[in-house]
């Protein structure tokens, strides 16, 4: 097993998002891995659209649940954690090829394997006005093994197929983009990009290029952001709480929006005035 040394880059595409992206995007990630003074990089997918086309297919509905805290979330079943492995195998497979394509070497690692961690999920959903107790196969990632990041001292990406392991060995189902935080944190990457099919986050249909922590929170909080921008301002959230410096989220090239270019760059308070003074004096 070979440690993580320098802190890799990580990235989380969404798995909708994967055969939209454009030949000029494949390339500027095999850039951003191989390039002059390149690090490692951790892709973490998803695969809400592509799973839910799957289990259609197959004549499965999907559920959506609400829980008492108003979080909404796929009921995850038995079935449901093998249509993942079949839909991220595909998936997986997809962008090795198209990583392969352009010379970078990549492996894969699946979160249950030991990497991801998760704590029991929430219990009681709504159904109509009750809540009830459903078994849904889902929880929050609670810790991070590094170590099993780069299972190939050769490969230059590694594929995350962010499933996780739960305190009773279940294995669970578990939001992309805030196990892409978590892994960011864990490795002390100084910037998480979220790749999304939105140019920036939208307020008021205007797009935001900056926002603090604390106010990306207000914008989650009071509904103003919603849906899979909501989750996505929460994993930056819990990235930035656990020392990654920037999140950036949008829908141009990874090295634009891992720089601050593109997209919006959400940064605590603290952050964002050490960067404005050191770029003042640089």
């Amino acid at each position: 097993m070979t440690a993580v040394a320098a802190p890799p880059t990580v990235v989380k595409v969404g798995g909708s998002c994967v055969d939209d992206l454009t030949h000029e995007w494949w390339n500027d990630l095999a850039c951003l891995a191989t390039g002059t003074g390149s690090t490692r990089l951790v892709l973490v997918h998803g695969w809400s659209a592509p799973l839910a086309a799957y289990a259609a297919a197959a004549g499965r509905g999907t559920t959506v649940l609400r829980d008492r805290f108003g979080n909404q979330s796929r009921l995850t079943t038995d079935q449901t954690i093998e249509d993942i492995h079949a839909v991220s195998a595909a998936l997986t497979s997809r962008i090795a090829g198209l990583l392969g394509a352009r010379g970078v070497s990549s492996t894969r690692v699946i979160g249950d394997n030991g990497l991801l961690h998760a704590d029991h999920g929430e219990r009681y959903y709504w159904e109509g006005k009750t809540l009830v107790e459903i078994d849904n196969r889902v929880g929050p990632i609670r810790r991070v093994d590094p170590e099993m990041l780069f299972p190939s001292s050769s490969s230059r990406v590694t594929i995350v197929t962010p499933l996780a392991l739960d305190p009773s060995g279940r294995t669970v189902n578990t939001d992309g983009d805030r196990a892409a935080a978590a892994i960011a944190a864990a490795c002390r990457a100084p910037v998480l990009t979220l790749v999304t099919n939105v140019s920036h986050l939208m307020v008021a249909d205007e797009p935001v290029h900056d926002i603090s922590r604390e106010a990306a929170a207000v914008l989650r909080d009071n509904n103003t952001a919603s849906g899979g921008m909501r989750k996505k301002l929460r994993a930056a959230d819990e990235a930035l709480a656990g020392g990654v410096q920037r999140v950036t989220l949008g829908s141009g090239l990874t090295s634009s929006l891992r720089d601050g270019y593109a997209g919006t760059s959400i940064t605590s308070a603290g952050d964002r005035a050490q960067i404005e003074t050191a770029a003042a004096n640089g």
